[in-house]
């Protein structure tokens, strides 16, 4: 089973980009961030073409998160527990069922800039909930994983350099001790399971040449509770789609699990 997490930046713009992505790269499954689109007007039977079942949790012109899976879902949720104020789509989960059954939650985790000030401290409190429905997966003993733009450099050799990031919200101390407390409660960061050392970024900003220049972040992660962790066969970075027309500013992260 192939899983891949793809922040598209816009499904209107980037409609292309990800049908072209999807044709060549053939994913099971694909979690989408940032569809920037309400439910509505999510162009739904263009992917059911292609196979693929489609669920979204949407929002006007900004976040928005979709899962499209050529294998059946069931039990779908959307919404991160633990504040019922907080409207934004940014978490959607199902049950993709297959030989074995698999919990993926996608998600947009916010990115909490300037920092520190309220975007920031939202960022910290919804890590906080995030750590909270981590352990209820971990509880239910079974193959589950966490995918989608954390908005996380975990680590220095997560971004070619480290230096620039040190005041940012994606770098902040507090950021990444959020970060570490998820993989200390037994998750594990799929890429790094697979793939050691500098060099691999998911996102390249649009502005100063940084992709041409490989000055790139590692922020779109898949952690997996154990049980899927057992299954991982396979880890990759689709870093050439960033190279096409009208790409997004993100490209692919994906998994091939042994389900």
């Amino acid at each position: 089973m192939k899983i891949a997490t793809f922040n598209i930046n816009g499904i209107k713009a980037r409609i292309q980009a990800l049908s072209d992505w999807i044709d060549e790269a053939n994913p099971d499954v694909a979690l989408l961030q940032e569809i920037k689109s309400v439910d509505e007007a999510f162009p739904r039977e263009h992917f059911e073409d292609k196979g693929y079942a489609v669920e979204t949790h949407g929002q006007k012109s900004f976040n928005g998160v979709a899962i499209l899976s050529r294998l059946p879902l069931e039990d779908v949720t959307r919404g991160l527990p633990g504040d019922d104020t907080d409207h934004q789509a940014r978490w959607i989960e199902a049950t993709v069922v297959g030989e074995k059954a698999i919990r993926i939650c996608g998600l947009y985790l916010p990115n909490g800039n300037p920092a520190p000030g309220p975007k920031y401290d939202y960022k910290l409190a919804w890590m906080d909930r995030l750590k909270i429905r981590a352990q209820t997966l971990l509880k239910a003993e079974e193959p589950a994983l966490m995918a989608g733009d954390y908005n996380v450099i975990p680590q220095a050799e997560d971004a070619a350099r480290p230096e620039a990031w040190e005041t940012d919200a994606l770098y902040r101390p507090e950021t990444r001790n959020a970060f570490r407390r998820l993989t200390n409660l037994g998750f594990t960061d799929a890429f790094r399971a697979r793939i050691q050392g500098p060099g691999h970024y998911s996102f390249w900003d649009y502005q100063r040449n940084a992709r041409d220049r490989n000055d790139g972040i590692r922020i779109d992660h898949l952690l997996l509770t154990p049980q899927a962790a057992d299954l991982l066969t396979a880890c990759g970075i689709d870093s050439a789609t960033r190279d096409r027309e009208k790409p997004s500013d993100h490209v692919p992260v994906w998994i091939e699990l042994d389900a």
